[in-house]
């Protein structure tokens, strides 16, 4: 009879742990193996992006340097960006994407209306433009039809400012002269002063004493030597008859004066002396010196 083989708990054991190790070892050869694929594969991606980026910076130097040595070829002749040809640009010193873009521009209706329009050309730097504006020719067919229809009418004439000619020391000017152009001869006197004159002028109804300019605000005191009055003639109020509207016009009368004077006629009758006026308490003494020279019955 044959012997049968029996394998004690520690046999068994024995060969569980061997199963394990052996299972253990294949395991880890595997992972080995695999990283370092994965390894050589980072590595020849990365030497494979070096290489592009080493052939880009290649070709971006080759375009750099063509580009400069066409700039320094480049002849340099009158040309109009709106019909010059690729040849034309080309020898200027474009490159040929400029040169691309130009055509675009134009294929789109696009037109270079004055030689500053080709500043405008993508990529041109501010050399590159200096350099060719001279030699920029629009042609008459691609301006504006206004400044085409125009061009040649004569600008119109802009009348020359003509600066009044200033008295000098004891020269004199009539203040009841009402033209403008004569005050501003005045010194210290332009045009605001001299408008301001001649209005306040209007208002007194002529002017009868050079003290009266002080009563224009901020005039200038040191002009007033300059003035003269060679005759006085001052426009009259007849208190009797004026409305109290019409009074109180006058820049020497205000509205409770004005209503003074119409009810003192009211109640009073005919007025023949201003200085009744001294009996309303709405009249000074004062007030009654600067109305007189204006006043008739």
């Amino acid at each position: 009879m044959a012997k049968r083989l029996f394998y004690t708990r520690s046999d068994r054991r024995t060969i569980l742990v061997l199963a394990l190790l052996i299972v253990g070892v294949s395991v880890m050869v595997l992972l080995l193996r695999t990283g370092g694929k994965a390894a050589d594969m980072m590595e020849g991606q990365t030497m494979a992006a070096d290489s592009v980026k080493g052939k880009t910076h290649i070709v971006r130097r080759h375009d750099d340097h063509q580009l400069h040595a066409a700039t320094a070829t480049a002849a340099l002749f009158a040309f109009d960006p709106n019909t010059a040809d690729s040849t034309a640009l080309l020898k200027l010193g474009l490159s040929k994407w400029q040169v691309a873009n130009i055509y675009k521009y134009r294929s789109r209706g696009g037109v270079f209306r004055k030689p500053s329009d080709f500043a405008r050309l993508y990529g041109l730097t501010v050399h590159d433009y200096k350099r060719l504006a001279p030699y920029i020719r629009i042609s008459p067919d691609f301006t504006t039809p206004a400044s085409a229809l125009f061009a040649d009418e004569p600008k119109e004439q802009q009348p020359q400012v003509v600066k009044a000619h200033k008295i000098g020391q004891g020269e004199h000017i009539d203040l009841n002269v009402t033209d403008t152009a004569e005050l501003k001869r005045v010194p210290g006197i332009g045009n605001y002063f001299a408008a301001k004159i001649v209005q306040y002028g209007k208002r007194l109804g002529g002017y009868v004493s050079i003290d009266q300019l002080d009563e224009i605000e901020d005039f200038p005191k040191d002009s007033k030597q300059y003035f003269a009055l060679q005759a006085t003639s001052p426009q009259k109020l007849n208190v009797n008859k004026l409305s109290l509207q019409q009074l109180r016009r006058h820049p020497y009368l205000n509205y409770y004066q004005a209503r003074a004077i119409v009810d003192y006629r009211r109640l009073n009758g005919m007025i023949k002396s201003i200085d009744v006026l001294l009996l309303s308490p709405d009249f000074t003494e004062r007030d009654i010196q600067r109305l007189l020279p204006y006043v008739e019955y």
